[in-house]
């Protein structure tokens, strides 16, 4: 079983930064591809970004050019980087993994972007 937890989301007006953190724990972390999602108030969830186990990351249209997920396997974490943010931004982000079929989520970190 893996364990997800979140942390780095917070307050920050527009135009600013943050940088999230997901730390995993109970798997074996080099073959993971894990992710981050993001649910904003009455919307239903979106995809943001993953990372591959050999480090291939993607990423969602709404975000591109302002996101980057990097992944550290010295210390089970994978990290999102969130530049330029914007209102829209506003969302519990939550990171992700599969693992033999199994969804494992965090419970989330809450980023709040000022209008």
């Amino acid at each position: 079983q893996v364990q997800l937890v979140e942390s780095g989301g917070g307050f920050v007006q527009t135009g600013g930064s943050l940088r999230l953190s997901c730390a995993a724990s109970g798997g074996t972390f080099t073959v993971l591809q894990l992710g981050w999602y993001r649910q904003a108030p009455g919307k239903e969830r979106e995809w943001v970004a993953p990372i591959t186990s050999s480090g291939s990351t993607s990423y969602a249209n709404s975000l591109r050019g302002r996101v980057s997920i990097s992944r550290d396997n010295s210390k089970n974490t994978v990290s999102l980087q969130l530049n330029s943010l914007r209102h829209d931004d506003t969302a519990v982000y939550h990171c992700h993994t599969n693992l033999k079929r199994m969804h494992y989520w965090g419970k989330g970190t809450l980023v709040t972007v000022s209008s």
